[in-house]
């Protein structure tokens, strides 16, 4: 087991030079682009800098990016990251998504209901394996079915032998493929939360543009034994402030790009699945707000999930935008016939049109999937699945189940299924009415399964049969059915283990249909990989997971529309934000900073742009300085980074984040936290 992650940082010695673009890459750590670095930078990571970089960085599974901040557990991530957690601590009474939180003492951390923190130790290459699995002579459903496998071996292999949280990671398309291991961490609590107001000061109107003023973080810490953890690895704020030109470096895990992606897949995200999810995020968004109408406790009950998806919808609109701009198009119709010419050019590699060939084919055939999609946006109805399919999939081997019923990921699975956290009937009604109205619309209210799933009630009489007709909001009844496996479920009469059965046949059927078509793209794409490393070479970075990586940059503003945009913004500049947009309720700053506006330091640097590469899930990620040192938190990007799914670009796009300073300063000054800034060392 030596051969982990000490001896895949040899390969970062040996990294060839490349012809990037600027700051692009969003980097492996076993990978590192040393000599890159070097000749622009004059900055050569070692194998230790990289090291505690790496294990000082943290995982959130809801998704989103963290650190540890300290020898005794504390972790800082965003405010919005943290969201999810903040609404299922609160309740009538207490809203700490809204108001914020502080624990006094150690006593007074509030448990999270679920959460799962992922500490990356290790990093094996297990790609010969992968790929000795599948074999030509294999049809799709073979393929997906030995892939499947094999990956479950693997992972349940080095669970057995090391108890880590062990997955294995598609990279560049199917080319390579990685063992991540994890250490988890399940009992984590709630430290400090700063108000939602200055968290996301300006609202929707100010996300992803730039000047900001947000304080977009929170504090958690994790446990062991009931005792805070002992961490080896954690970051120590830096005494220095950022500076203009300072070279910063991202350790986070951003979401999903699509930078590999073919010119006909391209087209398929601008004219046919983005349009649709587009469409679908509106609707979703009318509802929670038609349903926060209802009342205040409505509205909070609603308040993440229409933050979360305002967010996604301006995201997208910006990912669309891109794709929908001729020029962006031109550039990756050039790139992609570059390379088909460099392939033409040596015949050593044979003929590639194939592989192009079978994705365009596969984008047609996504295309004609749409029309089915089953999202019936409901925890009751999701958690019913997992009951359902979990007593189906636990009679088979491990290597033979779906995924996410293997072994190796038993324990996350059950966290999330056993989740204490409440689950509100009214929004569960709500939201289902307009799931099953929508699944209507694109099916034809004729079609004969619509017919099957509606027995013979509307869409919004449906749901509330199915939510009235339950027990599954209670842990218990599900920690039971789970326990009673195939028995339970075939004795159950749940409303919603009924309706689970009943669509569970349609779902594994398009489920096995988009699974086909992802096997035929990684073989594809694995093959036009392997082209790129002919002709270009092996050290290019490839696309993001939701696995940890390393981008580089540095603190840099933009002009934009004529005008030069700084690199940072001051807390003094939040108040006179205030002022100019008086009377805009999301301008509006909490009393706390109201009160301690003459304790502050309005010099104190807030927010700052720099040129990492970033993405979704990034969130939460630190801003560390060549010392390893945290300088900042990533909490955005302004707008013109939101075709980073597919290019990168340094004139205009930019990461955004909160200074370290910032936070330190309002922790003392605001908050009255002095006992939490001296543990961080500030």
């Amino acid at each position: 087991m030596r051969k982990y992650f000490l001896g895949m940082m040899i390969m970062i010695c040996s990294a060839v030079a490349l012809d990037l673009r600027g700051d692009e890459g969003m980097w492996l750590f076993n990978d590192l682009p040393v000599r890159h670095l070097k000749e622009r930078y004059g900055f050569e990571p070692t194998a230790e800098w990289a090291d505690h970089v790496m294990k000082s960085s943290v995982r959130f599974n809801v998704g989103g990016s963290a650190s540890f901040v300290s020898s005794t557990g504390l972790v800082l991530t965003n405010h919005h990251v943290a969201s999810d957690t903040l609404q299922k601590l609160s309740d009538e009474k207490n809203n700490y998504l809204r108001d914020g939180f502080l624990a006094k003492t150690r006593a007074d951390e509030l448990k999270a209901p679920d959460l799962e923190l992922n500490q990356l130790v290790a990093i094996v290459d297990v790609t010969e394996r992968v790929k000795a699995a599948v074999t030509d002579a294999m049809t799709t459903e073979q393929a997906v079915a030995a892939r499947r496998a094999v990956i479950a071996e693997i992972e349940k292999e080095h669970l057995d032998a090391s108890g880590l949280r062990s997955d294995v990671v598609t990279l560049y398309g199917g080319a390579r493929y990685h063992l991540y291991q994890y250490k988890k961490y399940t009992d984590v609590r709630l430290v400090w939360a700063p108000e939602s107001s200055i968290a996301f000061f300006g609202g929707d109107a100010d996300n992803f543009e730039y000047p900001r003023y947000c304080l977009d973080a929170c504090i958690f810490r994790v446990y062991e034994n009931d005792q805070p953890a002992k961490i080896e690895h954690f970051l120590r704020w830096s005494r220095e402030s950022a500076a203009e030109g300072d070279l910063i470096f991202v350790s986070g895990n951003p979401g999903r790009t699509s930078r590999i992606f073919t010119v006909a897949a391209l087209k398929y995200q601008r004219d046919v699945r983005m349009p649709f999810m587009l469409n679908l995020l509106r609707r979703r968004e009318i509802a929670l707000q038609q349903f926060g109408l209802r009342g205040v406790e409505q509205a909070r009950r609603a308040q993440d999930d229409l933050f979360g998806i305002q967010n996604s919808r301006k995201a997208y609109l910006g990912m669309l935008g891109g794709l929908q701009d001729p020029a962006v198009m031109a550039a990756k119709v050039a790139a992609e016939q570059r390379l088909r010419d460099q392939i033409a050019q040596n015949p050593k590699l044979g003929s590639f049109d194939e592989a192009f060939a079978k994705i365009a084919d596969a984008q047609k055939r996504r295309a004609e999937l749409i029309p089915l999609t089953l999202n019936f946006n409901s925890q009751l109805v999701g958690i019913a699945q997992r009951l359902v399919q979990m007593a189906v999939e636990d009679q088979k081997p491990s290597k033979e189940r779906l995924a996410e019923y293997a072994d190796a990921g038993r324990e996350s699975l059950l966290q999330q299924l056993f989740s204490t956290a409440p689950i509100y009937a009214d929004l569960e009604q709500f939201l289902l009415a307009d799931a099953l109205s929508h699944i209507v619309e694109l099916r034809g209210g004729d079609d004969p399964w619509i017919a099957k799933i509606l027995a013979g009630k509307s869409p919004t009489e449906r749901a509330a049969e199915l939510v009235a007709g339950s027990k599954l909001a209670d842990v218990n009844e599900r920690k039971r059915i789970a326990d009673g496996k195939q028995a339970a479920i075939d004795a159950s009469d749940d409303s919603m283990i009924l309706f689970a059965k009943l669509i569970d046949e349609e779902s594994r059927r398009i489920r096995q249909l988009t699974e086909e078509l992802a096997e035929i793209e990684k073989q594809a794409y694995a093959k036009i990989t392997e082209a790129n490393f002919a002709t270009q070479g092996t050290s290019v970075y490839p696309d993001a997971t939701f696995t940890l990586r390393l981008s580089f940059g540095t603190i840099t503003g933009y002009e934009q529309g004529g005008e030069a945009i700084p690199p940072f913004t001051v807390i003094g500049g939040a108040f006179e934000r205030e002022a100019a947009r008086a009377g805009q309720k999301d301008f509006v700053l909490p009393d706390s900073w109201k009160k301690a506006r003459e304790r502050l330091n309005p010099q104190t640097k807030f927010n700052f742009v720099s040129t990492a590469d970033i993405i979704g899930g990034n969130s939460g990620s630190p801003v560390v300085n060549r010392r390893g040192e945290l300088v900042g938190l990533i909490f955005d990007g302004n707008i013109q980074s939101l075709t980073a799914d597919y290019l990168y670009d340094d004139r205009q796009m930019r990461a955004v984040s909160v200074t370290s300073d910032a936070i330190a300063e309002a922790l003392r000054k605001v908050y009255g936290a002095q006992h939490i800034a001296d543990e961080l060392g500030r």
